[in-house]
């Protein structure tokens, strides 16, 4: 059992075995470009994102707008910078909600056993038999469009996967050597759920959620596309590429450009989420 224990990493050894990683190196490298353009949007982007400009509708990308503009002549590149922070934001929302549901859901029903975790255990497999993206739609076209609105949806209906793997991790621990010592010097309650099955909970719910975030990127710009996200004139990736489809085989950037902005995200969440597994996995090589 001592094994599954590991010290925690401080800032700059965790930021030396991220480097030994070309792949997790870029992608953290990536993801750190894109928050900043997020955070300094009104101080980087060229223009502001719902200005129109009909004399300039639908036109190439030039020295004046570096991506061109959209049908309704505002500059694509302003608003793709400030479509990150709609896009970013949701995620940081459902990641807030997701994994602390599930794993408490998963910890508790993995710890109390019994009538517990029956009951815990038939919710989350109500919510897992249905498709997630499907039930996010749902709940978005019941809620009404928006952002929280689409951020609950997909926090509500994503949960299960880290409840099941919670409750698996929990219930070996419960039978192990460790925390019976632990509940031999009086600590239990509260204090053992919080002080010692979570942190050994927490590394293996961390990469699922890594390997998460850019399914849940694709999710956030479905809802935009099908118009269930934020609302409009806002920039959004989802809703710029549903603009750009309608003149997508004579002006293909106005559809192009916010699609490649979805892969580099979701890619270069994908790389970081690999570099995470290596460090926070123990039993990966």
């Amino acid at each position: 059992m001592s094994e599954a224990v590991q010290p925690p990493l401080g800032g700059s050894v965790f930021l030396q075995l991220l480097l030994r990683s070309p792949a997790a190196a870029v992608g953290c490298v990536v993801v750190t470009v894109i928050l900043a353009l997020a955070l300094f949007a009104p101080w980087i982007a060229p223009y502001d994102p719902n200005l129109q400009e009909t004399a300039n509708r639908l036109m190439p990308p030039d020295a004046a707008h570096w991506l061109g503009t959209d049908g309704f002549g505002r500059d694509i590149l302003s608003r793709i910078i400030y479509g990150a922070r709609p896009t970013l934001l949701l995620v940081l929302v459902v990641v807030l909600l997701m994994a602390p549901l599930g794993i408490l859901v998963g910890i508790l029903a993995g710890f109390f056993g019994g009538i517990t975790e029956r009951v815990l255990m038939r919710l989350t497999d109500i919510v897992m038999s249905f498709p997630r993206l499907l039930l996010a739609f749902a709940f978005v076209a019941i809620m009404g469009p928006g952002l929280i609105n689409g951020a609950l949806a997909l926090a509500l209906t994503s949960w299960p996967a880290y409840a099941r793997q919670a409750r698996v991790e929990t219930a070996a621990l419960r039978r192990s050597d460790y925390l019976a010592a632990a509940e031999m010097v009086g600590i239990r309650g509260i204090r053992l759920l919080w002080g010692h099955i979570l942190p050994l909970v927490l590394p293996s719910a961390i990469i699922r959620l890594a390997l998460d975030l850019s399914g849940i990127i694709l999710a956030a710009a479905g809802l935009g596309f099908l118009g269930l996200g934020v609302r409009p004139p806002t920039a959004e990736w989802g809703s710029m590429v549903s603009e750009g489809t309608q003149v997508i085989f004579d002006q293909w950037w106005v559809a192009a450009v916010p699609g490649i902005a979805i892969l580099i995200t979701s890619f270069a969440f994908n790389l970081l989420a690999d570099g995470l597994r290596d460090i926070l996995d123990p039993r990966h090589d």
